[in-house]
């Protein structure tokens, strides 16, 4: 994987570049290239021989404590002392001011090697990083500062039994702790009430403290919670509490396990339903967890979002490196695994040695599908890596364009890994034939590990609606006009390099029929005739953002060959990029059809009829 990502870092995106920005101006190359070692070097050593343990020995509850096994300990400290917690923090907040591109790529590793032990640092990495965008002077101090250093871990607490994507049917009640609620040092403080479901690492025993954010309602002056997504606010509630300067208190908070979530994959991290104020643990005499508001009343789901979309592309990072281990897997087992002869002009000749089976074209099929789906999301992952650090360090106009652009991308990131690398894992156990549904070979773990990654942060549908009904519309389609002017330059630039104009002329095509779709979806102003069938539009949007990616890569790989790159390495490159262009961008007619005459297939099935 090091040579893909070395490639796509400095010849695709030349992320050298970045060094001449005052931000960036003390690193190098060299630099950037000594954490990817550091970090590849860790997750070897430290994550990927416990990968199958993790999974083996999930988290239980012994009726005090939830235990993990000790190499989980140790990895997550191997991971503090790297400094990556706070890799792209100021050196004032104990960071390393690296650019968010370098940040992903050097997680990537972690996500191969372990990606339930890499689930902790991922969410308490984004926890602090709302909290330095929402928080208050103090809450930043205390709790961020904390857990950037790898003190204290981090979770959000969004779903509740009754309400899982519907976060406006959230129960959970925040009310003002005293008359004087408003004069905490660290925020207006407020008693929290309620129950909270699917919370990834919301019980430990890793850290010695565990900083929840929490989306809950405060009562309006007649004691009922304002109904919507306007009422809901956010809160940081730790699990011990702490004064003013950070320091434990020796106070447990009203926050208590209900229980573990026993998971088909994804088994390393614990995945909790807590309990919020039931009274096991009173602070001051009286039930209610305490909590401190973030940002505004009401303002809540707006800041929780900071994290979400930090977690939805750290998501798609996470099923892309699962497809990626796959395919490492099956590439090797198949190079290996001898079964079958070839067949020449005379048929089979019984008499001739067993070939390995990557000599047969259908496996060869099955490779390069995996080949495509997994480098290919790696390299959006990063491209929207760097949109972050060009919206945080680019000039005002580029800053604003690279914003507009993650917002229609963000559901691509997640949602098309999650479902292709999926695809990924699926083929890596068919390569294996029936070896690789047994655990004798790691490839139905990464399936079981991946499954869930449509699931996470915000399902599959969500994200359909998400990109169908806002992304692509919001500001008269401003997002989706700026995304096809892009796709566009790339397209100009493959019409020009003679083998690339086949695939650029397809891309063209696909881009006039995602813009022609989108407008026929829309045409009679009706949310549910539109939205009906968003997934199969997400599907078409996604292959073509793909396709875009590919063509990208491919110019470079064209480039690279002409001025004397490695041949091999590069004819794998444009290969995937003719495979997905030949084998996959053609779906999207049959995803678009559907959602261009609005069918009602769905929409008109009734209960009764299933």
């Amino acid at each position: 994987m090091r040579p893909t990502l070395d490639f796509l870092l400095n010849d695709w995106l030349n992320i050298g570049a970045l060094t001449a920005r005052p931000r960036f101006a003390e690193h190098t190359g060299e630099t950037f290239a000594s954490v990817l070692d550091t970090c590849e070097r860790i997750a070897r050593e430290k994550f990927a021989p416990f990968n199958r343990l993790s999974d083996t020995e999930e988290p239980h509850f012994d009726g005090e404590r939830v235990q993990l096994p000790r190499a989980t300990h140790e990895a997550l400290r191997a991971y503090v002392d790297s400094g990556m917690l706070a890799a792209a923090q100021d050196f004032e907040q104990g960071g390393m001011q690296l650019p968010c591109v370098v940040e992903m790529a050097a997680n990537s590793f972690f996500s191969m090697a372990s990606v339930a032990l890499g689930g902790y640092a991922m969410l308490t990495n984004g926890n602090a990083n709302l909290l330095m965008a929402h928080g208050t002077p103090a809450q930043k101090e205390v709790f961020a500062r904390n857990e950037f250093a790898g003190h204290w871990f981090g979770t959000m607490c969004l779903s509740e039994p009754q309400a899982g994507s519907s976060l406006s049917d959230v129960a959970t009640r925040a009310e003002p702790d005293g008359a004087d609620f408003e004069a905490d040092p660290l925020g207006p403080r407020f008693r929290l009430k309620g129950h909270k479901m699917w919370i990834s690492g919301g019980e430990h025993e890793i850290t010695e403290n565990i900083v929840h954010l929490v989306l809950a309602k405060i009562p309006g002056p007649d004691g009922r919670l304002v109904p919507g997504v306007k009422g809901i606010s956010l809160f940081v509630v730790p699990k011990h509490l702490v004064d003013r300067e950070g320091r434990l208190t020796g106070e447990r908070n009203d926050v208590v396990l209900a229980g573990l979530n026993h998971k088909c994959g994804y088994r390393g991290t614990t995945n909790t339903l807590l309990n919020f104020g039931e009274g096991r643990f009173p602070v001051r005499g009286q039930a209610g967890a305490v909590g401190y508001l973030v940002g505004r009343p009401g303002q809540g789901l707006a800041c929780m979002f900071h994290m979400m979309n930090e977690a939805r592309i750290g998501v798609g990072l996470g099923a892309t490196m699962l497809g990626y281990a796959g395919y490492l897997a099956s590439l090797d087992y198949a190079r290996q695994r001898p079964q079958g002869r070839p067949v020449g002009p005379g048929g089979k000749d019984a008499s001739q040695p067993q070939v390995p089976i990557i000599q047969h074209a259908d496996v060869k099929r099955m490779l390069l599908a995996q080949k495509a789906y997994c480098e290919g999301a790696l390299a959006l992952a990063l491209y929207c890596a760097r949109l972050v650090d060009e919206q945080a360090t680019g000039t005002p106009e580029a800053a604003a364009e690279a914003g507009l652009l993650l917002e229609v991308l963000t559901p691509i990131a997640k949602s098309w890994p999650s479902e292709w690398c999926l695809e990924a894992n699926s083929l890596a156990i068919q390569v294996h034939g029936g070896y690789g549904y047994t655990r004798d070979f790691p490839v139905e773990q990464y399936w079981r590990d991946n499954r869930l990654n449509m699931i996470h942060e915000g399902a599959h549908g969500i994200q359909a609606l998400d990109l169908l009904g806002r992304k692509v519309v919001m500001d008269g389609g401003k997002g989706l006009l700026l995304l096809a002017q892009k796709v566009n330059a790339t397209i100009e630039r493959a019409l020009q390099a003679g083998p690339l104009a086949e695939p650029a002329t397809a891309l063209a095509r696909a881009l006039a029929r995602v813009g022609q779709t989108t407008k026929a979806a829309w045409a009679t102003g009706d949310p549910q005739e539109a939205l009906a069938n968003a997934t199969p539009y997400l599907q078409a949007f996604g292959h073509l953002v793909l396709a875009w990616v590919w063509l990208e890569v491919a110019l470079c790989a064209r480039q690279a060959l002409e001025q004397g790159g490695e041949a091999d390495f590069l004819q794998g490159k444009l290969a995937a990029a003719r495979y997905f262009f030949r084998y996959e961008l053609p779906r999207i007619d049959a995803w678009l059809a559907v959602v261009e005459s609005r069918d009602a297939t769905c929409r008109e099935m009734q209960d009764a009829w299933f």
